[in-house]
């Protein structure tokens, strides 16, 4: 299949931030006083449900606990993003040259993401020595749509303004949900597991890569 298009989904694809999410978390949940601690295989089982805000409004149920979840969110994110400016950080293997490989090809690439505009510009900013959002056609964050992932409506924005069809277009993901997201809008998708996402179904993508390589576009 010649694809036209490569869509990198979650922040996750391009660079390994589970652990600075999950270190994050645990210092915003210091900071409001609580003595929440969400070890790795806390966070692991946590990351099943999408959303930070989402995740904490329910590990607070769980522990009969009121909080604000969407001002520990944003805290969250602001730790998370100091991080990712302050940590000498790479991207994934084989992201370089998939970008590489796509650019000398007239391939155009997306970063189908639904996340905060600050923090996909701390992934651009951690980054800047590889690649910079430039380097992307597409570019998406969370003003985008009304439903974030796993709902597909980012991937349906991300197509309808690279002017492409689905099948024209194949995604890549770091996790299930996420890659359900690419899946419902009828896009072919590679599973690319984050360490925390390594024992996912990915039954649904087209295959699945613990290093990206060229070969997605054969």
């Amino acid at each position: 299949m010649d694809y036209k298009a490569i869509l990198f989904g979650s922040i996750g694809t391009l660079i390994e931030t589970s652990d600075f999410q999950r270190e994050s978390f645990n210092e915003a949940f210091k900071e409001a006083g609580l003595d929440w601690y969400w070890d790795q295989e806390d966070y692991r089982l946590l990351l099943k449900q999408s959303g930070g805000t989402k995740r904490i409004e329910d590990f607070a149920e769980k522990n009969n606990t009121t909080v604000q979840a969407q001002q520990i969110r944003e805290r969250k994110t602001h730790i998370f993003n100091q991080k990712l400016m302050t940590e000498k950080l790479m991207p994934r293997e084989g992201v370089i040259d998939v970008i590489e490989y796509a650019k000398n090809n007239q391939i155009k690439l997306g970063f189908v993401t639904s996340t905060t505009k600050d923090n996909v510009n701390s992934v651009f900013l951690a980054l800047k020595n590889y690649f910079t959002e430039e380097d992307f056609d597409f570019v998406g964050n969370n003003t985008m749509v009304q439903n974030p992932k796993p709902h597909s409506d980012i991937y349906i924005e991300a197509i309808k303004r690279l002017n492409l069809e689905p099948n024209e277009c194949i995604a890549i993901e770091d996790s299930r949900e996420s890659a359900l997201s690419a899946h419902n809008a009828k896009i072919p998708c590679i599973a690319f597991p984050g360490s925390f996402h390594e024992e996912d179904n990915y039954d649904f993508c087209s295959k699945k890569m613990l290093k990206l390589d060229t070969s997605i576009f054969n």
